[in-house]
């Protein structure tokens, strides 16, 4: 028998989000996901809280509200992202930073408020969405991949610090997934990158959302500071 979680997924209003927080939901855990506008369609059988990741004070009060709406949070995905691609000899400073800081510096605001709960229980699960992209960098994404392989530094000192009260921390690495963002790619594109891929076709976001609730789950108590990769094998080289 699966024991209910309370669970909390960041960016849980689209795609991989929404297709993990309807994985947990239909599995019998108790969901909340995070959207800016505090809104979200398709979220039935889910509680959807306001919250920006750049502001620790609207990250704070966000998970204040999950625990509220459905108790300490046990069960954290951190996915909320965003890109702003540009090859580096002409992107802006900002353009650097502010995906930094939603990607990498939000996914730490977000892990540390909610990890007291965690610890207080002496149990708990943080998953970072990381991308292929964090582990082989990828021209006109510096920023992107800088922020995705950050997660990894970051999860993996979480791993170290936390693991003596039962709290594991793991990396999920998507590669091309068929998602809002990746629709925004044209046709050249698209094929450019599915040539990369072995198994030759996009992945799907419940695919994604399947290795995450794995990693979620008791039986992954003994898998923590790992990375994994899900993404047809493109990591491979």
């Amino acid at each position: 028998m699966v024991t209910s979680r309370v669970v909390l997924i960041t960016g849980g209003n689209r795609g991989i989000g929404l297709a993990t927080a309807r994985r947990f939901a239909d599995a019998g855990h108790k969901v909340a996901i995070t959207s800016r506008s505090g809104q979200a369609d398709n979220a039935t059988g889910m509680s959807v809280v306001k919250c920006d990741v750049t502001d620790t004070e609207s990250v704070n009060n966000a998970v204040g509200e999950a625990e509220d709406l459905l108790g300490p949070i046990e069960i954290l995905v951190s996915n909320a992202g965003i890109t702003d691609d540009g090859l580096v000899l002409r992107m802006k400073d900002d353009a650097f930073t502010s995906v930094v800081d939603t990607n990498l510096t939000g996914s730490f605001r977000v892990a540390r408020r909610v990890v007291k709960s965690m610890m207080r229980a002496r149990w708990g699960r943080m998953i970072f969405v990381s991308s292929v992209v964090g582990l082989g960098g990828q021209a006109g994404q510096a920023n992107y991949a800088a922020s995705k392989a950050g997660l990894i530094g970051l999860s993996r000192s979480l791993a170290k610090e936390f693991a003596s009260r039962n709290i594991t921390v793991n990396v999920v690495a998507p590669g091309p997934i068929e998602t809002d963002m990746l629709a925004e790619l044209n046709d050249e594109q698209r094929n450019a990158m599915l040539s990369m891929v072995p198994l030759g076709r996009l992945g799907a976001a419940d695919e994604i959302a399947a290795a995450i609730q794995f990693l979620a789950s008791d039986e992954a108590g003994f898998v923590t500071g790992s990375v994994l990769p899900v993404d047809g094998g493109l990591s491979m080289g």
